[in-house]
């Protein structure tokens, strides 16, 4: 391969131009995520146990109380909040697009004796019926993470789905020193890792949208035969403003926002982050 090849896709893509790869179905790397996911001892995939633990409580400590809830976990990965609802009391359903992960909570859920719902399917292709739930989550900024009009039909789905005073619960990354937030060029060459189970090169670079109020963090990945994976992650961040105007044109009216919910930690923790309550 030329390295004028390699030069002109690592450049700076237009706004929203998609990559080539998708990472959440490919076999190998949804393993590797299914791992990071249960070590509670880093912020990546999940958060700490910690900051999970305080967020389920949270979360069941603002719906009514003394009520058995119908609960929507949407991006469940696999099953660690879906199961602490269950634990409480209430009637969960997970959904999340790996099929790994999905196959890890069936399994810590019947373990456990817990009888939780689970889909594998893509959220954002989900067909439910109106009104069911009392409770829709969308925990760790997967929202935040979604095009523009991806973003649009979800809040659309939601809304259809919940019943009337029902909330839905997300978070986000909050639009304070974005510059900040980029990531240095990396260039990554081993026998096997994350991307892949045989040899790769991995370059990874972000670029910052500022108008926009994004960052792309991208992933090129090239093997032995001089195949080229590109992984693109938009990531929005936003102010309260932001996200009232966002929910408002999906009739949401009655919404909060919360930034003390984690702990202090780095740029993705403590008030770097938004909790979202919306109300039906």
């Amino acid at each position: 391969m030329k390295i004028s090849d390699i030069l002109l896709k690592t450049g700076k893509p237009r706004l929203y131009e998609k990559g080539t790869s998708f990472m959440w179905t490919d076999d190998h790397i949804s393993k590797q995520l299914l791992s990071i996911h249960l070590n509670h001892n880093i912020d990546s995939a999940s958060r700490k146990m910690p900051s999970i633990k305080a967020t389920a409580d949270w979360i069941l400590k603002v719906q009514p109380q003394n009520k058995k809830l119908e609960i929507l976990d949407l991006g469940c990965g696999p099953g660690i909040y879906t199961g602490m609802f269950a634990q409480c009391g209430h009637n969960v359903t997970g959904v999340d697009i790996s099929q790994n992960s999905i196959d890890y909570a069936k399994k810590e859920a019947l373990s456990k004796e817990l009888t939780i719902s689970y889909i594998h399917a893509n959220y954002l292709e989900l067909e439910l019926a109106e009104n069911s739930y009392d409770l829709v989550t969308l925990i760790y900024t997967d929202l935040g993470v979604l095009l523009p009009s991806e973003r649009n039909n979800l809040l659309s789905f939601v809304y259809r789905v919940l019943k009337k005073g029902g909330m839905f619960v997300f978070d986000v990354l909050k639009d304070n020193n974005i510059d900040t937030k980029t990531t240095p060029k990396n260039w990554e060459v081993t026998t096997a890792g994350f991307w892949k189970e045989t040899p790769y090169i991995a370059l990874s670079e972000s670029f910052l949208y500022g108008d926009e109020k994004v960052i792309l963090y991208q992933h090129i990945v090239l093997d032995e035969q001089d195949h080229i994976e590109i992984y693109r992650f938009w990531t929005h961040f936003f102010s309260n403003n932001d996200l009232d105007e966002m929910l408002t044109k999906h009739q949401f009216y009655k919404n909060s926002y919360h930034d003390d919910i984690l702990p202090q930690g780095d740029l993705w923790n403590g008030e770097n982050v938004i909790f979202c309550k919306a109300i039906k």
